[in-house]
């Protein structure tokens, strides 16, 4: 309709890989280190999960990993890949600045292999704000729906164009 052809569009979001970002820098801007010593009840907690996705068809899952706070809801750091423990590595390292004290998980085997036994772990009870981004992604991105004629044929272009929309909605950065 528009007389532009697939490739431009492709070519153009392609651009836009290399300035996605996987960690929330602007509120890691705002955090003051003597800032997180006062409020360390509040500043130290995350709901940490994954979220499930295809790229072309159910047996080549994706999931989108990533981490919010727990008490004001804004996304710490996101990252794509299969259901691996070295994927769960790559966001921990992402999360370190942020000091984390307290991680509510669905406790599966990532996360107990690799979270300290001391740093409390509260469960699935304590993940309902990130389910509901799910819900939101879910329903605001139509690849992400289960029984859809919307999918991503390519790994990068789905990772480019989830990467995008987290980039704009939860970390407020203009891509």
């Amino acid at each position: 309709m528009l007389r532009i052809s697939t490739d431009t569009v492709l070519r153009a979001l392609r651009k836009k890989e290399a300035a996605l970002a996987s960690v929330n820098n602007a509120l890691l801007r705002t955090i003051d280190p003597a800032e997180i010593l006062v409020d360390i009840a509040q500043a130290g907690e995350a709901e940490v999960d994954e979220r499930w996705s295809f790229v072309g068809h159910k047996g080549n899952p994706r999931w989108l990993w990533h981490a919010i706070d727990h008490h004001t809801g804004a996304v710490l750091a996101s990252v794509f890949g299969r259901r691996k423990d070295e994927v769960f590595v790559q966001r921990k390292t992402l999360l370190e600045p942020f000091g984390l004290t307290c991680h509510s998980t669905d406790h599966w085997g990532a996360y107990t292999r690799h979270l300290d036994p001391d740093v409390p772990s509260p469960g699935k009870r304590n993940t309902q704000q990130i389910e509901r981004k799910h819900l939101t992604l879910r329903t605001r991105m139509k690849r992400l729906v289960r029984k859809s004629i919307c999918l991503s044929k390519a790994i990068q272009m789905h990772d480019i164009v989830i990467g995008l929309f987290v980039n704009r909605y939860a970390f407020g950065r203009a891509v």
